[in-house]
């Protein structure tokens, strides 16, 4: 059994070795332990610290493509490399290494498909009290679209098995960790959340920058994930409060118009006419996008098969190589 335990980083020269330093060398349960970076196209010295200290495999993207994008290239290394478990964690060293064991063991028992480490929120003395609200708040909005049992949703420090690898797909670029669950929750892989530690902070948070911008994104990508895998349901509540609302004001017409009085809420003929119209079309946009999510689970499917292929005929010259 393999773990490699990956870390995107952006110009995290100064924390790396601090992130390093505390990583494990071996885990129960574990033949083998390997560590990988993915450089973001840094422009410090982010790439020649991981290889200082001893890092198995960096990665680097020319540019900056963003953290999600990060996230993802690793994942396909380190399927690529014949992972049989995957850590992600962060190159600030916020999360306690010590606790990889404890996000392990479920899937080394078989009990999980993803484990997610859940931060004390409460109790972390570096986050203001309305980042502390918001990510409980965003922890229930992600729990409602995904299904699942998640403490802490936006907690980068998570476990998963080799076909839960596979079956991830990322298309926000500005954060994995609310998208991941919810496309894990919807294609019914197990998730859960186990207690985890946390470090003092070495840096002020980069993909937070400000609480509202933090807000708006997150909402725009729990919509955005609706939209690709909930589409029927989510089309079909927007549709019926428009539909609610034109029959109400038809309603209202009708009674207007039988006390001999129509002539004057004709404006509110049209307006009815106009939401009907509206719901009817959103309806049918559900119908359309549950047709498209349909035939992008078909593929999910297919692309899952195509990398088992793939990463296990690589995997299997590799090691014919080496013998």
């Amino acid at each position: 059994m393999k773990l490699i335990i990956q870390i995107p980083c952006l110009n995290e020269a100064e924390t790396l070795a601090v992130a390093l330093a505390e990583l494990p060398r071996s885990v129960s349960g574990f033949d083998r332990v390997e560590w990988l970076v993915v450089d973001d196209g840094s422009t410090d010295a982010t790439a020649e610290v991981a290889h200082t200290h001893g890092v198995d495999h960096v990665i680097r993207h020319p540019v900056n493509r963003g953290l999600a994008a990060a996230f993802m290239t690793g994942l396909e290394a380190c399927l690529r490399l014949g992972a049989d478990v995957i850590v992600n964690t962060d190159a600030d060293n916020q999360y306690c290494s010590a606790d990889i064991p404890k996000l392990t063991q479920p899937l080394l028992d078989h009990a999980a498909d993803i484990v997610i480490g859940a931060r004390p929120i409460d109790g972390t003395a570096h986050f203001p009290w309305v980042k502390k609200k918001l990510q409980k708040l965003g922890s229930w909005a992600v729990r409602m679209a995904s299904k699942t049992d998640i403490a802490d949703a936006p907690s980068g420090f998570r476990a998963m098995s080799r076909e839960a690898a596979m079956r991830l797909n990322v298309f926000n670029q500005y954060t994995y960790t609310l998208e991941t669950i919810i496309q894990a929750g919807q294609s019914n892989l197990r998730v859960i959340s186990v207690p985890i530690r946390t470090n003092p902070d070495l840096r002020p948070s980069r993909l937070v920058r400000s609480i509202s911008s933090y807000v708006r994104r997150s909402l725009m990508t729990i919509l955005r994930v609706f939209v690709i895998y909930r589409p029927l349901a989510l089309f079909v509540i927007i549709g019926s409060l428009f539909l609610l609302v034109g029959f109400a004001i038809s309603i209202r017409f009708l009674v207007a118009y039988a006390s001999g009085h129509g002539g004057g809420h004709v404006q509110s003929l049209i307006l009815s006419s106009l939401c009907v119209t509206v719901g009817t079309l959103l309806y049918m946009m559900g119908l359309i996008g549950d047709l498209v999510a349909t035939n992008r689970k078909l593929l999910e499917r297919v692309d899952v098969r195509l990398q088992t292929i793939a990463f296990d005929s690589s995997n299997k010259g590799e090691r014919d190589g080496n013998g």
